[in-house]
């Protein structure tokens, strides 16, 4: 189980990391997860892609009860996003096309975070500000608006809070009210599809129909993690133990809560969360709450093809590998000293997690910024 990883040496930690990874290719891989997906697709056929914080509690797959592969995730430092950024705007932009062009709506997901026991258990990318969090989440939305229309027949940029201690979500009407999942009782079930209509008037219907499942499987998700607070079992879930920074894309695999800060490349200055993340690190090594025995660098890159598609992945994984070791050394040297680097590319149509190892000549430092991308 993985509440048990985190006490292990980081070799052991370092290999039941890529085991995870194996077995959730074969299983993503197999005849019933594929089926799976196609028929939660057919059911529900809008496009999901949730903009979210790095911080390894936010996980809504597990939060949801929804099939791997369904949500698109995008992670950054506090779920802080620029779509002026080019590379950010390319890739929301190449997936919107792509959906579109086989006739599916898009909801985008635009969370923030926080805790309701202990402010110093939300977001760190915000100085667990709260409020900061959700006006940053406005801000994303008008530019989402300015992009593909204020009239989200085909786009939808949905405000979504998620209460980390229950793992809660709350979704942001369009008239200022909101919806908490965490006041709703098993018995209003039933409740939810007009309470929906009500609050989200202009979400298309059928987009309203494919957000339900979501907010039903988050309901089963607070049942179940209040009886595992009712047990005391529910510390470690809210408490950070990550041991590892994740850079770059393809990391559907951690399906399991606070083990790593994933940082995607949709900013300009990537050393910013990078250095954050570090500071993560440490600060759970030095309260004790992982061994400060090493932590994980892992940079991984996705490509659909093989051939030049895979190449230029291989490139990017090993410029992010050492850009972002590049950022703990200067920032974090005391750390660096326990820092295990790993670089890999990710085959995004088999889900299959392939290692590299550096083979071209060394790049000059000095040369790597964010915006080589």
């Amino acid at each position: 189980m993985y509440t048990n990883v985190t006490r292990l040496p980081i070799e052991k930690r370092i290999d039941w990391l890529f085991h995870l990874a194996d077995r959730h290719g074969t299983t993503f891989r197999g005849p019933e997860a594929w089926l799976a997906r196609e028929r939660y697709l057919a059911q529900h056929p809008t496009a999901i892609a949730v903009l979210k914080c790095m911080d390894g509690r936010i996980n809504l797959p597990v939060m949801t009860n929804t099939p791997p592969g369904i949500l698109m995730p995008f992670r950054n430092l506090g779920g802080a996003f620029d779509l002026g950024w080019p590379y950010l705007g390319e890739v929301l932009s190449h997936h919107v096309q792509g959906w579109v062009r086989a006739g599916r709506r898009v909801l985008f997901l635009v969370t923030y975070h926080f805790s309701k026991g202990d402010p110093h258990r939300g977001c760190a990318g915000f100085n667990y500000d709260t409020q900061a969090a959700y006006a940053h989440t406005q801000v994303i939305r008008r530019q989402m608006q300015q992009i593909f229309g204020a009239e989200h027949a085909t786009i939808y940029p949905l405000i979504c809070g998620i209460e980390t201690d229950e793992d809660t979500i709350i979704v942001h009407g369009s008239n200022g009210e909101k919806l908490d999942m965490s006041l709703v009782t098993p018995d209003e079930k039933a409740t939810l599809e007009p309470r929906l209509a009500a609050l989200l008037p202009d979400m298309p219907a059928q987009m309203r129909a494919d957000l339900l499942p979501l907010l039903l499987g988050n309901l089963d998700t607070i049942a179940r993690v209040r009886e595992q607070a009712a047990r005391n079992e529910r510390l470690l879930d809210i408490e950070h133990r990550e041991w590892m920074i994740c850079v770059g894309r393809g990391f559907d695999f951690l399906h399991t809560p606070n083990l790593a800060l994933i940082i995607g490349p949709y900013s300009p200055n990537l050393d910013v969360p990078i250095g954050k993340a570090a500071g993560i690190i440490q600060g759970n090594m030095r309260s004790g709450r992982i061994p400060d025995d090493g932590f994980l660098l892992l940079a991984s890159v996705p490509y659909m093809e093989i051939g030049m598609d895979k190449a230029r992945a291989e490139l990017k994984s090993l410029f992010l590998a050492r850009f972002a070791a590049e950022v703990v050394r200067r920032e974090h040297p005391d750390l660096a000293e326990k820092m295990f680097i790993r670089t890999a590319v990710l085959d995004w149509q088999s889900r299959t997690l392939e290692t590299i190892t550096e083979n071209l000549p060394n790049t000059d430092r000095s040369e790597m910024t964010a915006a080589s991308f």
